[in-house]
């Protein structure tokens, strides 16, 4: 599918199932909206699912996986052949987010979007690496937009096999370079404030990053206002293939759980194509890299966890998804008011 065909079929969550599940949750024997959250998430699903009879029991972890020029400017504390290593090791099951998705049953995609070498990580790859954004824009319009319906398609294919709720991973080392130089463009906002140490870099290092960063913005001059602008300048194949999964879920009608700083990034960037979309996220966690918080307050979501990590993979959004299990069991398996003979709770008058 197009990136104009998908985004073209988004529409709001429907709210007739939308409130079919809520008077269900208010009908269970226990007081009204006890379980927070819990209770808001299954009824956003179920206005996405467009049923009260919500389904989550097949569940995937996309990790788009690519390699990052702007690594040779040394923004990095590890080189970027770190980024086949660990993808690699997707496939063995050898990655935090692969043993949290293991623990709450959600089997894991791994895709070369984008890494420099071939692995035996399935390939959607549009090339080998961005180019350096220092030097020269870091992909072309036309691999943007290509990259971007890899994510589409993705969504489409889980949809096909089953797959009800997907959750967002990446790994590329340099991401968090490039996803705060998307920050600043698409906040308006000073490059130090949306700028960490990512994995692990010195004071010293988180100065040169910034430079390299705003350097790259006053070269490129990446526009605001045209999303895909300021992905094909400054972004990443990774981040571009989220986008595609969030623009997917969205069209597919699949809720898609946002992950960390980098999942946070792309989903600003699929709102700022379609606003409609944000109705299809749900916000794991803030994370604890920096710049973490002012994404999900400017997207306009309060995250479910706040576990201050800042992995990536995915680890953040796997980690929701048993608590949106416990909260759907409670949803199905409780018996209401009526069923025990108590009188229901009321809402309390303002």
């Amino acid at each position: 599918m197009r990136l104009t065909e998908a985004l073209d079929l988004i529409e709001l969550p429907d709210p007739l199932a939308m409130s079919q599940c809520r008077n269900r949750w208010d009908s269970i024997a226990k007081p009204l909206h006890s379980l927070g959250k819990l209770e808001d998430g299954i009824i956003q699903i179920a206005g996405i699912q467009k049923t009260h009879q919500v389904t989550i029991d097949k569940k995937a972890l996309v990790i788009m996986c690519a390699d990052n020029g702007v690594v040779t400017e040394g923004v990095t504390q590890v080189g970027g052949e770190v980024t086949a290593i660990v993808s690699e090791n997707f496939l063995t099951g050898n990655t935090s987010a692969c043993i949290m998705a293991e623990q709450s049953g959600t089997d894991v995609f791994p895709i070369d979007i984008g890494m420099n070498i071939d692995t035996k990580v399935p390939k959607k790859k549009i090339a080998y690496g961005t180019k350096n954004m220092l030097q020269e824009p870091a992909m072309t319009m036309e691999q943007a937009i290509q990259a971007i319906e890899v994510g589409i398609n993705t969504v489409l294919e889980l949809k096909e096999k089953g797959y009800s709720i997907i959750a967002t991973g990446e790994m590329g080392i340099g991401n968090t370079t490039t996803s705060s130089a998307i920050s600043a463009v698409l906040l308006d906002m000073p490059v130090e404030f949306v700028t960490g140490k990512g994995a692990g870099l010195s004071a010293l290092g988180l100065e040169h990053k910034i430079s390299v960063i705003k350097k790259s913005l006053e070269k490129h001059k990446p526009d605001k206002n045209d999303p895909l602008d300021v992905l094909s300048k400054v972004g990443g194949f990774d981040i571009a293939g989220l986008v595609g999964l969030y623009i997917g879920g969205a069209a597919a009608r699949i809720p898609v759980v946002m992950d960390g700083f980098i999942s946070s990034a792309a989903a600003l960037m699929a709102i700022r194509l379609e606003p409609k979309i944000v109705n299809y996220i749900l916000p794991s966690h803030v994370s604890n890299e920096y710049g973490g918080k002012i994404l999900l307050d400017s997207i306009g979501v309060a995250p479910y966890l706040t576990c201050n990590m800042s992995l990536g993979e995915g680890t953040g959004a796997v980690a929701l998804f048993p608590l949106l299990d416990m909260g759907l069991a409670v949803y199905e398996k409780m018996s209401t008011f009526e069923q025990i003979n108590i009188d229901a709770y009321q809402p309390l008058e303002l």
